[in-house]
């Protein structure tokens, strides 16, 4: 399986973008862009075809450019107009309760990354259980010294440190860091290790699998933002990319001189997928995605150069219901940065004078369903999720950490069962990953754990503890031999405070961790859920789920209880017959 990892930024120029470009608004790629506006039932790339650029509306942009100085049109929100779908997909995201908000964010922008386990396990028979079969274990390490370890993880908190282990992570040093080196593409089995020449096919085929992984995992690639070394490969091979992407996954994928955007489907209601801080991590809430739809709204037909102060004139003027706390806007106004859809924002939110840069271009490429066609935020997360058996499977095997046969509707739980072999193979060619198929259903793997936003095992407390957590659950409450594999199992409240107790005990806190020690069960918990491997329940508890028993330290199906002050007490095992207490 080939890898590849991307330097961050390109070679700077002495005037205007990293790219050589001088604006961003309606430069070039008059095929490459969406004009919300103009095809308002199919905003962003949700449109088949994009309809021809305006060249008439860039000038009429660019005459609303600020020149009238504090008393003209910059200090108001005066020639701006919001884009009605957006508008009312931010009253739409305001009106949302978090997880909702969450799910409508999948559905209406469909910027979010693939994501999949890693640490594949020994092979088995397709009709293993996950619950019984082998496991991704990786064991422990023993740290040389206390001053040796750098990555903030647990330590057990005794004084010998160089006879306990620690918990590995897993992961690459550093993770899979952007400022890490480009590795060399392996080879693949059975061919020559020499370079091969150009006009081979062995330097095609790796070139298009590095860029497939890329857009997966960013569906939005400019020519100067941190991935801009993938974006060759992906515009020498657009042709190839844009037809497999459309016939395995019915994505569509617009590639222009500047950027490149990944049109990818909604996944449907609790899809536990959710827009970070791109800095801080902080999730979003709904007032923040309600300013993000507002403000992208605005700039969407905004000029390429635009005081800071007018737009929050026409936020507040084309939406005064929809005001928010500063820390919304911010978290709004951050993540378009990143997107590149604004340039460098201001240090002080209250410096209205402040120039942004905008990008009406990338501003257009952010948008993917299409809201003037849903009824409301349910319809629209439904809709965008819509699909045909085998691309909906195929949709869930590429994008998430496992699919499981009883998770699906009747139509596509058949089309898995008939295609359990020949379905995973083709995205795992595709993309370079490895399927696992169990008896609950399929997984595919990335053994590089480049191909997913969440690692387990990882690096830092919370992946570690987490790890932890996983491990003791899955041999605390996973079934027996004899008693049904089938399904979820419950866990007890009691046991997960009870194993959390135990961790903190033998490892520790760190401090961020010791003012709130309910934040680690939350974030353990949340960590677990968003991978796949415990699912809510409404009486509020959870239920752990087959994939999880991958991380049981070893196959030990008659465990010895839990000796920590924190654990419960041991339970008989039942008598033959009988069913498993929960």
């Amino acid at each position: 399986m080939e890898q590849q990892e991307y330097a961050v930024g390109a070679t700077r120029v002495a005037v205007g973008r990293p790219d050589g470009r001088t604006g961003g608004a309606g430069r070039g790629a008059a095929d490459a862009v969406l004009a919300v506006r103009e095809a308002d039932s199919s905003p962003g790339c949700s449109s088949d075809s994009p309809p021809d650029r305006d060249p008439a509306g860039a000038d009429a942009a660019a005459e609303l450019a600020p020149e009238d100085g504090a008393d003209g049109p910059l200090a108001t929100g005066e020639g701006l107009s919001p884009d009605p779908g957006l508008l009312r997909l931010a009253h739409w995201f305001a009106a949302a309760a978090p997880g909702t908000a969450d799910d409508l964010c999948t559905a209406s922008f469909g910027l979010y990354p693939a994501r999949h386990l890693g640490a594949p396990a020994e092979p088995a028979d397709p009709g293993v259980s996950w619950w019984h079969g082998p496991t991704a274990h990786g064991g422990v390490t023993v740290p040389r010294a206390r001053d040796a370890r750098t990555d903030g993880g647990l330590r057990r908190a005794r004084r010998d440190d160089a006879a306990l282990p620690v918990v590995r992570s897993g992961a690459k040093p550093g993770g899979p860091g952007r400022h890490r080196k480009p590795e060399r593409v392996r080879a693949l089995p059975g061919t020559p290790t020499e370079p091969q020449d150009r006009s081979g096919a062995e330097l095609p085929a790796a070139e298009r699998r590095i860029a497939a992984r890329l857009l997966l995992a960013r569906p939005l690639v400019t020519a100067s933002g941190p991935h801009a070394d993938g974006f060759p490969l992906i515009r020498r091979h657009r042709d190839w990319l844009t037809e497999r992407f459309d016939t395995l996954l019915g994505y569509r994928l617009v590639v222009g001189p500047w950027h490149a955007r990944l049109c990818k489907a909604g996944l449907g209601p609790g899809a536990a997928r959710r827009l970070e801080h791109p800095v801080t991590s902080a999730p979003f809430t709904p007032a923040g995605y309600a300013q993000l739809a507002l403000a992208l709204a605005l700039l969407v037909d905004a000029p390429e150069q635009l005081p800071y102060g007018r737009l929050l004139d026409a936020m507040r003027a084309a939406a005064p219901e929809l005001a928010a706390e500063p820390a919304d806007l911010t978290m709004a106004l951050a993540a378009l940065a990143a997107w590149q859809v604004l340039g460098d924002l201001p240090s002080d939110p209250a410096d209205a004078d402040f120039v942004l840069t905008v990008d009406r271009e990338l501003a257009r490429a952010v948008p993917a369903g299409p809201p003037a066609l849903a009824d409301d935020a349910a319809d629209l997360i439904r809709r965008a999720a819509e699909a045909e058996p085998a691309t909906a499977v195929r949709r869930l095997l590429a994008e998430t950490p496992a699919v499981l046969a009883a998770d699906l509707p009747e139509e596509r739980r058949a089309w898995l069962h008939e295609h359990r072999l020949s379905g995973p193979a083709a995205l795992a060619e595709f993309l370079g990953l490895e399927a696992e198929l169990r008896a609950e259903g399929v997984a595919l793997l990335d053994p590089a754990a480049e191909l997913t936003d969440l690692a387990l095992p990882g690096a830092g407390t919370l992946a570690q503890a987490t790890l932890l957590l996983v491990e003791r659950l899955v041999e605390e409450v996973r079934p027996l031999p004899g008693e049904s594999t089938d399904g979820d199992v419950p866990i007890p409240d009691a046991l997960i405070d009870g194993v959390l107790g135990d961790i903190t005990d033998e490892y520790g806190l760190p401090a961020r961790y010791l003012a709130d020690r309910t934040a680690l069960r939350r974030d353990a918990l949340d960590l677990l859920h968003r991978l796949g491997l415990i699912a809510p329940t409404p009486r509020t508890t959870w239920l752990l789920r087959p994939p999880a028993a991958r991380y049981a330290p070893a196959p030990d199906l008659h465990p010895t209880p839990s000796t920590g002050r924190h654990s419960r007490p041991a339970v008989p095992p039942p008598a033959a017959g009988e069913g498993r207490r929960a």
